[in-house]
């Protein structure tokens, strides 16, 4: 049987928030360089390329590769057949506070969204949750720096069920129109669809945590990323929101049971420096 400890838990992230900060992850990086390389419009391709480099500067110099290095989303993944040692979070934002002040990350916690906004100066709090697998002996870390912008561009919306497939793909298109700028496009747009109000929102920014060259194996689910990645960049909005073919490198969409009066939807914006990584524990 495997055992998680909180020890492995703050392990994990010490190793792996200094390389998140400054190594984009694989499969954003190929579809940053393919995006540029078939873009047809001159000023979207500068912006591209520019991005391009800039990841390859982060990763060459181990610099940041945003000044916003986010906060910190934690979600452990376990099996049935897997221990949970304890309070497996508790030293977690020890973890991240060690781990930013050494890689000299920026700070961007304050200690209360309505009463204290004085910044916490570790990073921490991070945001932890746990989610439970049907498969054994899974034992997964999920980590992803968030930055302000890409969260304050999501939503979470409750539509009606007469609403549809169309009312999802027209809260997405909304999303992205009125919000996309803001959010350093091109972007990787997680969506959740069901569940309940409080839930949903999880859905959606665990989506992202799929890479964009891995498709999911459900072809309903990939036939609808696939339709709502083409009418996102159908917008024009482009890299940079300056205009051009790629407003999103990817879509990822996450579906679960819902009420029988309920249609919740929740979009969740992913900047092009999209860090986030799965560690095998």
């Amino acid at each position: 049987m495997k055992v998680v400890s909180s020890n492995t838990v703050a392990d994990a992230l010490l190793l792996y928030i200094p390389r998140l900060a400054t190594i984009l992850p694989h499969d954003v990086f190929d579809e940053l360089v393919a995006a540029r390389d078939r873009e047809t419009h001159e000023r979207a391709r500068i912006v591209l390329d520019q991005l391009v480099k800039n990841a390859q500067i982060a990763d060459a110099d181990r610099v940041p590769i945003c000044q916003d290095t986010g906060s910190v989303w934690v979600c452990l993944e376990v099996g049935p057949d897997v221990a949970i040692n304890g309070n497996v979070f508790s030293k977690v934002d020890d973890a991240v506070g060690d781990a930013y002040r050494n890689a000299k990350l920026r700070k961007s916690m304050v200690h209360d969204a309505l009463f204290d906004r004085t910044n916490t100066e570790t990073n921490a709090p991070a945001f932890c949750e746990i989610h439970f697998s049907p498969t054994p002996g899974v034992a997964r870390l999920h980590i992803m720096l968030k930055g302000g912008g890409s969260d304050n561009a999501s939503r979470v919306v409750m539509l009606t069920p007469n609403a549809g497939k169309q009312g999802v793909i027209d809260t997405v298109l909304q999303c992205v129109k009125e919000k996309a700028a803001n959010a350093c496009p091109p972007l990787v747009v997680g969506v959740g669809v069901g569940s309940t109000f409080d839930k949903v929102g999880g859905m959606a920014k665990r989506a992202l945590m799929r890479p964009l060259n891995k498709p999911t194996e459900d072809p309903q689910v990939r036939a609808f990323e696939q339709e709502l990645l083409e009418a996102i960049n159908a917008t024009g909005i482009g890299a940079g929101a300056l205009g051009g073919d790629t407003t999103a490198l990817g879509v990822r969409v996450a579906t679960a049971p819902c009420h029988i009066a309920a249609l919740p939807v929740a979009v969740n914006m992913g900047c092009s420096a999209m860090r986030r990584v799965t560690v095998e524990l």
